[in-house]
C-alpha cells in the first residue's frame, strides 16, 4: 500500500528561527492577521514578531481574542477582522489554540456557510497562507492539516481537516517555550507523547512516521521531567520542541487513535485542557489497546530502556504502560476527581461522550476493534 507524507512547505527550527522566516513571509502578501491570546500579545515574542514584520515591510493587525480553547464564535470574530482589514495571510502565535484558530480563520475567509458545516468533512478550497509559531512544546499544530474548534451550539469539539489547512511555514524556536508555566509544560508535553504513541500504534502507521514517532517518545521520556522541574533548561526545551514537531508530523500522516477520540468529549463538556484530558486517559486507554499490538508497544518499551531483548512483546508492552503511568505521576497529572469534575455529571454524560468519541473516527485507527460499549467501560474505569 502506498503512503502519502505531508509536511509544511517550510520548517525553520532553532534559536533565531523567527528572524530567518521573514524572507518567506514576504511572499505571502502585504498584510498579516496575527492570531493570538491575551498572554502572548504582551510578550517579548510578540514584540519580536512585530519587529520582523516591520523589517520586511509587512503590515499587520492583531486579533487577541483566543481565550482558552477556540470556539466557533471566536473564529467568526477573527474572520470579520481579516476581511475588514484586507489581510492576505494569517499568523498564529501561541499554544495550540491560536495555531488552530489561525487555520480555521484562514479557511473560513474563503468557504461559505458556518464553520459547523465542515465538521468531519475534508476541506478542499485553497486558503490564504498560514504561518504557525508555537510557544509551547506539544500540540504539533504547526505541522498538521487538522484544527479542533468547539461548536458552542452542540457542545462538541469539531474536527476540521484537509491538506489545505497545513501551514505553509512552521517557525519553531525553543526559546519561545521557556516562559511556559509547569502546568502548560506538562499538558503540552504529554499531548505530544500521546501523539507519538498513538501514531506509532495506529493502523495507519508506516516507515517514515515510525522513525519520527520513536524519536519523539525517546525525547519526551528523557526530557519532559527536566523541562517540568526547571523550565529554564534550554536543552530540555529544545528537545521537547523537536519532539512536539516530530509528533505533530506523525499524527498528520498516520493519525491518532482511542485516546484522542475519548479526550475530545471530556474537553468539550467539562472544559479540561486537551493535553490534560489526554494524560488522564493515557494508561487506561492504551492499556485497553495493548493486546491489539503487543509488538509495537513492546518496541516503544525497548526504545526507552524499560524492557530488554529477553522480554516477550507482551511483557515489554506492559512495562511501557508502567513507565507511562510513572511519567504521568512524576508530572502530577490529576484524576478527573482531583481536577474538580463532578462524578454524577460525568456519568450522566457517558452515553453522549461514548457516541461522540466513536463518531470522531479516531478510535477506529486503533489496532483493535473499539465499540461504543468499550468506550463506556473505559470512561467508567477513569473513576
Amino acid at each position: 500500500m502506498a503512503n502519502h507524507f505531508a509536511v509544511p512547505a517550510h520548517v525553520v527550527v532553532g534559536t533565531g528561527a523567527l528572524a530567518e522566516s521573514g524572507k518567506f513571509m514576504k511572499t505571502y502578501g502585504g498584510k498579516a492577521l496575527i492570531v493570538t491570546g491575551k498572554h502572548v500579545v504582551k510578550s517579548e515574542m510578540m514584540t519580536e514578531l512585530k519587529r520582523v514584520l516591520d523589517d520586511c515591510g509587512i503590515a499587520y493587525v492583531v486579533f487577541d481574542g483566543i481565550t482558552g480553547e477556540p470556539t466557533d464564535t471566536m473564529i467568526e470574530e477573527g474572520v470579520a477582522i481579516y476581511r475588514k482589514e484586507g489581510c492576505t495571510f494569517c499568523i498564529g502565535i501561541g499554544g495550540g489554540s491560536p495555531l488552530d484558530s489561525a487555520k480555521a480563520i484562514a479557511a473560513m475567509t474563503v468557504n461559505e456557510g458556518s464553520i459547523a458545516d465542515y465538521n468531519g468533512k475534508i476541506m478542499t478550497k485553497v486558503i490564504p497562507p498560514v504561518v504557525a509559531i508555537p510557544t509551547t512544546a506539544g500540540t504539533g499544530s504547526e505541522a498538521t492539516m487538522f484544527t479542533i474548534i468547539t461548536d458552542t451550539k452542540k457542545n462538541i469539539k469539531m474536527l476540521l481537516k484537509g491538506e489545505v489547512l497545513l501551514p505553509v511555514l512552521a517557525v519553531v524556536d525553543p526559546s519561545f517555550t521557556v516562559s511556559s508555566p509547569k502546568n502548560v509544560t506538562v499538558a503540552t508535553g504529554l499531548d505530544a507523547l500521546t501523539h507519538a504513541v498513538e501514531a506509532y500504534t495506529s493502523k495507519k502507521a508506516f516507515s517514515m512516521t515510525d522513525t519520527l514517532a520513536v524519536s519523539a517518545v525517546k525525547r519526551i521520556f528523557k526530557y519532559l521531567p527536566t523541562a517540568c522541574a526547571d523550565g529554564t533548561d534550554l536543552k530540555a526545551r529544545e528537545e521537547m520542541a523537536l519532539a512536539a514537531l516530530e509528533a505533530g508530523i506523525c499524527i498528520n500522516n498516520s493519525s491518532v487513535t482511542i485516546v484522542h477520540g475519548m479526550s475530545r468529549p471530556i474537553g468539550a463538556l467539562f472544559h479540561v485542557p486537551h493535553g490534560i484530558s489526554n494524560a488522564m486517559l493515557l494508561t487506561v486507554c492504551l492499556g485497553f489497546a495493548l493486546d491489539g499490538t503487543y509488538e509495537r508497544f513492546g518496541d516503544l518499551a525497548r526504545a526507552i530502556g524499560a524492557a530488554g531483548e529477553n522480554d516477550s512483546d507482551a511483557e515489554a508492552a506492559k512495562k511501557f504502560i508502567e513507565e507511562l503511568s510513572n511519567l504521568c505521576h512524576t508530572c502530577g497529572v490529576p484524576t478527573l476527581a482531583e481536577y474538580g469534575i463532578d462524578k454524577d455529571a460525568f456519568f450522566a454524560n457517558i452515553d453522549k461522550m461514548s457516541q461522540d468519541a466513536v463518531d470522531s473516527g479516531s478510535p477506529g485507527n486503533t489496532r483493535k476493534t473499539v465499540t461504543v460499549g468499550d468506550v463506556k467501560t473505559l470512561y467508567e474505569k477513569l473513576w
